[in-house]
């Protein structure tokens, strides 16, 4: 593998691992807020990006290359507001969405057809990932100030499927 794609990779995982304390970070927030759907929403997708970091983990294990972790820093741990943390969620997005564009441009310059197929998956999931927080920030700023709405956000984030 190219080495600088290798290096660009576990950088990704790094990245991912990062998303992982940002979301469980938020999750500690919303929980200690008594928003115990917005709390189990984030847990999820802490979850999710620990598999990110895995799959791309593993995929290197797959090609013969040697695993380097590196520092991950602390996130932030207090948000003001839920709508907050979920619009920093959103841009948190956006950045990985970026990183991993970055990834398939390097893949196709140093001509990494295997890479290249692996992180047509992230480039999909990527997708999935913005639209479903976006969609969170956009439910927050309906509820506005209002208390009863935001405990039917709670409620409904609450019942996401793998939370």
């Amino acid at each position: 593998m190219n080495p600088k794609l290798n290096e660009a990779l576990q950088q990704q995982i790094r990245e991912e691992f990062y998303s992982a304390y940002l979301y469980l970070s938020m999750a500690a927030d919303m929980a200690a807020r008594n928003l115990n759907g917005m709390a189990a929403w984030l847990e999820a997708q802490a979850q999710e990006e620990l598999a990110h970091a895995m799959k791309i983990y593993r995929f290197l294990l797959d090609r013969g290359q040697q695993i380097v972790l590196q520092e991950i820093p602390a996130p932030p741990s207090h948000w003001e507001r839920p709508l907050e943390a979920f619009r920093d969620a959103y841009h948190h997005e956006q950045h990985i969405t970026k990183k991993i564009h970055e990834l398939v441009d390097l893949a196709r310059e140093v001509d990494d057809k295997p890479t290249q197929i692996f992180l047509q998956w992230f480039v999909e999931e990527q997708v999935e990932e913005e639209a479903s927080t976006e969609e969170v920030v956009a439910l927050l700023e309906m509820a506005g100030e209002d208390g009863a709405a935001l405990l039917l956000v709670d409620q409904k984030l609450g019942q996401r499927a793998d939370a």
